[in-house]
């Protein structure tokens, strides 16, 4: 069924950075995610609604998302376009530290759409917080991934299992969990 969302709502492709691609991650879920990223951000752009694009950068002399690192860089299929924000952030949630709320205030938005990397984490913290501020919130279900995840008893979850947990704790409470195809046809455009 298709989303109808506000003239104004924000796509927030969040961590689609290559980083994400290290093996030493584990396994995934959902290996079409990033195909389903360029799905939603070519239909935003032919909508010609707002994009916000967030970058998580590390402080961590080793980690990989540091931000001179190749690994800090976007996925191809997520690059920015002029016109598009990038956000850095620290935290798993793109609102702590940076201009984000600051700038949807700005625009009056009320309304965002989030996909991207991963389910669990940064996807996860950002729509609880968007949800706890009071925006309207979506999450592209079909447009995150997980990774394999031990639990805090030491049981290996598998990257699906991960995955779906994460979407039943959003949805509802913080967030519509929807599919990438709802929100494309919502929009009302070829892509």
């Amino acid at each position: 069924m298709p989303v109808m969302l506000r003239d104004d709502a924000v796509l927030m492709v969040i961590d689609l950075q290559k980083s994400m691609d290290d093996p030493a991650r584990g396994r995934r879920n959902n290996p079409g995610a990033e195909d389903n990223v360029g799905r939603l951000l070519a239909a935003w752009r032919e909508a010609g609604r707002p994009v916000i694009h967030v970058r998580h950068v590390s402080g961590d002399p080793g980690a990989g998302c540091r931000p001179a690192h190749r690994c800090s860089q976007f996925k191809e299929v997520a690059v920015p376009v002029p016109g598009e924000l990038i956000i850095s952030k620290h935290t798993p949630s793109a609102f702590i530290g940076t201009c984000l709320e600051a700038n949807l205030w700005e625009e009056g938005v009320d309304t965002l759409v989030l996909c991207g990397m991963t389910t669990n984490t940064s996807v996860e913290a950002t729509a609880r917080m968007s949800g706890c501020l009071g925006y309207e919130t979506y999450v592209a279900a079909d447009a995150t991934a997980a990774f394999d995840k031990r639990d805090f008893a030491g049981v290996l979850r598998g990257a699906d299992e991960v995955h779906a947990l994460s979407l039943a704790n959003l949805h509802g409470e913080y967030a519509t969990v929807v599919s990438c195809a709802d929100l494309v046809s919502g929009l009302g455009v070829g892509a």
